[in-house]
């Protein structure tokens, strides 16, 4: 059974939390924004209704999700008193606890995603490295991954495009991840993955070491202003490629948007490339594309914002984008992020999608320094 001293750190981070949130202010808060949307012609601008319906929902989620932390807390703190009488046996009583831990935990992650970013969707994007077969099959076994990780929490999952693997796995794929704060908790994903196994593509059985590199970026929407320059834009049009269909390869709906940019700040030009065949609409995917487009040009602009902070602040250790982050020892039943020696012997566990320990110690670790 838990100790006194467990049900005093519950209760001291229960309280902890509705300061830092400012729980008593957020009450006001949502009362405020809700009287705005009951404004005579409220709906006339529904750009506008929409960001105030927005807003006033994620006021509101706050003060839920302190809310149920609290009654958690409080649930427990009866359940430890209950059983000095017999009323509730001590694995009831654990079992409280460790609901009441899991919520605390959960809220003073969220807590951490402080950045303008951090709250919306992404585009996440998967490249398979040098290696022919066993890098693209590497490629496949982390798509999978974030898929489940997706699917465990509730997000909406939807593959923009994808190029197949010559023999098996995928050379490329890019993802949507649609939910709260999907961005803020896999922005730590960015980086090169790197796995070591006994590769079933070997007819020596040799261990061999293959590399994917992983892209995360916010998937911005209209409301988010973004410049793009329309004569930098060129399209070309090509046929979906994919299994079965009556419409596959027969009507040109894939979309490949090329746009050449030009950094405000070192002047450096660089061709950004986008294809998307998620819809056989190909309005709809030029759409996708632009949308694409918008989230990796917001993205840049929050890179430079990193790398001036990091300027600013020279003596704190920095994220380093696009370097090896994590090591997948399969025979040796060992996973470990290089950023914060978090690491886990539960190898199948984290291909299933299990890596919120690993998307929580990095915030732990880094989300002070953004």
């Amino acid at each position: 059974m838990i100790t006194i001293e467990q049900l005093k750190d519950i209760t001291v981070r229960t309280e902890a939390l509705k300061r830092y949130l400012d729980i008593d202010n957020k009450l006001i808060q949502v009362e405020e924004e809700q009287l705005r949307t009951q404004a005579p012609g409220f709906w006339d601008d529904a750009k506008a209704a929409e960001a105030q319906m927005k807003k006033v929902k994620g006021l509101q989620g706050w003060i839920d999700g302190y809310k149920e932390v609290k009654n958690l807390a409080d649930e427990l703190a009866l359940a430890f008193d209950f059983c000095k009488d017999e009323l509730v046996t001590e694995a009831e009583v654990d079992e409280a606890y460790k609901k009441a831990l899991e919520a605390v935990e959960a809220l003073e992650l969220k807590n951490m995603l402080r950045q303008e970013a951090d709250e919306m969707d992404c585009v996440l994007k998967i490249n398979s490295g040098a290696g022919g077969t066993e890098s693209q099959d590497w490629a496949s076994m982390l798509m999978r991954m974030y898929m489940r990780w997706g699917e465990a929490n509730k997000y909406k999952v939807s593959i923009s495009n994808i190029q197949e693997g010559d023999e098996a796995g995928i050379k490329s794929v890019t993802m949507n991840i649609e939910g709260p704060y999907a961005y803020g908790y896999l922005k730590g994903e960015n980086g090169v993955h790197r796995l070591v196994r006994v590769s079933p593509y070997n007819a020596q059985g040799k261990r061999m070491t293959s590399f994917a590199s992983v892209f995360v970026t916010p998937l911005v929407d209209d409301s988010i202003e973004v410049q793009i320059n329309p004569a930098n834009i060129s399209w070309d049009t090509f046929r979906s490629g994919g299994a079965g269909g009556q419409n596959v390869n027969k009507v040109e709906s894939g979309v490949r948007l090329r746009y050449q940019y030009k950094d405000p700040y070192t002047g450096a030009e660089e061709e950004i490339l986008i294809e998307n065949t998620e819809t056989r609409d190909q309005p709809k995917n030029k759409e996708n594309a632009m949308r694409q487009l918008r989230s990796i040009l917001y993205d840049k602009e929050l890179q430079h914002r990193m790398e001036e902070q990091a300027k600013i602040e020279a003596g704190k250790k920095k994220i380093e984008w696009g370097s090896q982050i994590r090591s997948y020892v399969f025979d040796d039943r060992r996973v470990k992020d290089h950023r914060t020696n978090y690491q886990t012997s539960d190898v199948n566990g984290v291909m299933d999608g299990k890596i919120d320990d690993f998307i929580k110690a990095y915030l732990m670790e880094f989300s002070s320094e953004e």
